[in-house]
């Protein structure tokens, strides 16, 4: 019997990605599986149902989708769409549980073992699964272009018959993913771009992309598994001290500061704002978690005094066709760990069509192991049981 694989219309307000696209989903059908997708799913992605083709079947019921072996999401489901779902059956989506406790709680009375894309680890071997990275690209690039837009001045330098225009400076705090995308699209928009980050390993990449890269001297905060560990108290001075003179210097500041599983750290302050120059921009991409400035409000546009500061909460969902198309293959590549073909059994081995597949769970697989957040009842992922204790 195949292993049956759905994919829910999201319900999350201003969602505009789906976890599965054709080109992927022609993928998937082929290894023997029966994909099914809700009805509009595609819509925010610009995918009409039809685009799937004849090996995915279109479904309308929620029966049909929350009743499959597996379920790939962008967003965890609401807790009642949860509570549908079999027990032993199988969710990958982003859950963020520390800002999701009635879903995780959801997922254990369900029985539903749940793959949080977050929660890959960022290792070689599951950089093609690695969704935090894939979306965390297309915001960078997207941040970029917002600030761009939002700023009432040139990015590059422009010599025209009335004089020689100067190039906008960009400081992008941050240079994960999000950032190095940021500083790379900044850069070729023109700008003079500066950033920083507490990892300094990350000096080299910043400089390759032609940015200049800052140092708050002491200050080195490389943690593992490619993240930053939080600051000490001494170290968040001097960080300050010396961000405080280059975002006054800044014409647009983007912000990409975060720590899987906690809100997002203030680098920003009131004051630091205050000091900045009139009618410069400040791109919050940290608005999901809070936000890095003290002055972000998550999904709205603040004005104060002559700056403004914009908290986007689903930058990728701004790219949604592209970002839907990497996620989707995120997925699939995820799925090739859990997917494996059946044992013949002495059936005829020249018989047409792929084989089919099963579910099988390898937990001693390293990238299994840390990404899963719900198994048989329990929160698995220490982080994620220690962030919901009440």
């Amino acid at each position: 019997m195949s292993v049956k694989i759905a994919v829910p219309k999201e319900a999350a307000s201003g969602e505009t990605r789906v976890a599965m696209v054709p080109k992927v989903a022609d993928k998937l059908t082929k290894l023997g599986v029966e994909l099914r997708v809700q009805k509009g799913a595609g819509d925010g992605s610009r995918i009409p149902d039809d685009a799937y083709g004849e090996n995915t079947k279109i479904a309308g019921r929620a029966a049909d989708i929350y009743g499959a072996d597996v379920v790939l999401a962008v967003n965890s489901p609401s807790p009642t769409n949860l509570a549908k779902m079999k027990k032993g059956s199988v969710l990958l989506s982003f859950v963020q549980a520390h800002q999701n406790a009635d879903a995780v709680e959801a997922m254990c009375k369900a029985g539903v073992t749940c793959f949080a894309m977050e929660l890959v680890p960022r290792i070689t071997r599951a950089q093609s699964m690695d969704a935090l990275s894939s979306q965390a690209s297309a915001a960078g690039y997207k941040a970029a272009l917002m600030a761009a837009s939002n700023l009432e001045r040139f990015l590059p330098m422009l010599t025209t018959a009335a004089g020689t225009i100067r190039p906008a400076k960009v400081l992008v705090i941050g240079a994960g993913v999000a950032g190095l995308q940021a500083i790379a699209t900044a850069k070729r928009l023109g700008a003079k771009v500066e950033a920083y980050d507490v990892r300094t390993d990350t000096k080299e990449q910043v400089e390759s992309l032609g940015a200049e890269f800052l140092v708050a001297e002491g200050v080195k905060a490389e943690a593992e598994g490619g993240y930053a560990r939080e600051l000490t108290d001494d170290e968040k001075a001097k960080q300050q001290e010396m961000l405080t003179k280059h975002v006054g210097q800044a014409d647009a500041v983007i912000t990409t500061a975060a720590v899987p599983g906690r809100p997002a750290p203030k680098i920003i302050s009131k004051a630091m704002v205050d000091g900045m120059k009139a009618g410069s921009v400040l791109v919050d991409l940290g608005a999901a978690g809070g936000g890095n400035c003290e002055l972000t409000k998550p999904g709205e546009t603040v004005k104060h005094g002559s700056v403004t500061i914009l908290g986007p909460t689903n930058m990728a969902g701004e790219l949604a066709e592209h970002a839907s198309e990497m996620y989707a293959q995120n997925l699939f590549n995820f799925l090739s760990l859990i997917l494996i073909e059946e044992d013949d059994e002495g059936e005829d081995d020249t018989s047409k069509g792929p084989k089919p597949r099963k579910l099988a769970i390898n937990w001693d697989d390293e990238v299994l192991a840390k990404s899963v957040l719900t198994h048989d009842g329990e929160i698995v992922n220490e982080a994620a049981r220690e962030a919901l204790k009440k």
